[in-house]
């Protein structure tokens, strides 16, 4: 018979998730005394240990408990979600636009989560005009819309159906709409006609919090030093910051040691050359 120890034991509050689970390193296996092979010579000695990693997908959290609030996204928060903002909607619909990695996508699901919205993930195409007509949503939520080459006619369809319905319509993008390769007039100006709220850039405050929340939430513990040394000379951006955090699983989970400044230094350094800098 075989058992197991595990490297790293993580646990939720509830359970163990299908994604946790395929992240457990096998460390150590006793042979079985009736089997010979790799793992056992027959003689009912235990062999050395060996240790596996196997690899995990770490799923992003868009949940309230997930988000850092901070000044840069202030003002998105307070057209969200502050009580009666979203009557001042032009026509019932708001673009929120900032770079990538801003936290537009996380704060649409929060909204869409309380709206009890119809969720679209616009890069894969805008839903059919009839589709959103029978489903008859609460609210529209249309996720990372291109500045080019959507689908005018579908997006200017839904954007008539939503207003003639009252259904509350919101979009992130990018860019503003004022930036948008449109070529409709129609579109153009409801466009124009729409409340557009930006999402900043990270500050240090935020960056900082990020950290700590996807360090905790891979369950990784690592000195305040280290992520000093580190946030001083990451890209103030919050990509870079995921990207630490991955890398930073993978060299601990090789070495099963902490992370050291000597161990932090490889990562930026491995960072640097594959094109994140400073």
């Amino acid at each position: 018979m075989a058992s197991a120890r595990l490297l790293r034991y993580r646990r939720d509050q509830h359970s163990i998730t299908a994604g946790e689970a395929a992240r457990i390193a096998v460390t150590e296996q006793v042979c079985d005394p009736e089997r010979s092979g790799p793992f056992g010579s027959g003689d009912g000695k235990p062999e050395e240990a060996r240790q596996m990693p196997l690899p995990f997908r770490h799923e992003r959290r868009f949940d309230e408990a997930g988000f850092v609030g901070a000044r840069s996204n202030a003002a998105a928060r307070t057209w969200l979600f502050a009580s009666d903002a979203q009557k001042s909607w032009s026509d019932g619909r708001l673009v929120l636009w900032g770079g990538p990695r801003r936290g537009k996508t996380h704060l649409l699901r929060l909204w869409g989560q309380r709206q009890d919205a119809l969720i679209v993930d616009a890069e894969h195409g805008l839903p059919d005009v009839a589709t959103l007509v029978e489903q008859s949503p609460c609210a529209l939520a249309l996720d990372a819309l291109p500045d080019h080459g959507v689908d005018e006619l579908a997006l200017l369809r839904i954007i008539n159906t939503s207003k003639e319905r009252q259904i509350p319509l919101l979009m992130t993008a990018r860019t503003p709409p004022g930036r948008w390769q449109v070529s409709l007039p129609d579109l153009c100006s409801r466009l124009r006609a729409t409340m557009v709220v930006e999402v900043g850039a990270a500050e240090d405050v935020l960056l900082y919090r990020l950290m700590l929340r996807l360090l905790a939430e891979r369950q990784l513990v690592v000195s305040r030093h280290v992520t000093d040394w580190l946030l001083h000379r990451l890209p103030r951006e919050a990509v870079a910051i995921e990207e630490a955090v991955r890398r930073i699983d993978v060299v601990t989970l090789a070495t099963a040691q902490p992370l050291d400044r000597a161990a932090a230094s490889r990562v930026l350094a491995a960072m640097h050359e594959d094109g994140f800098s400073g």
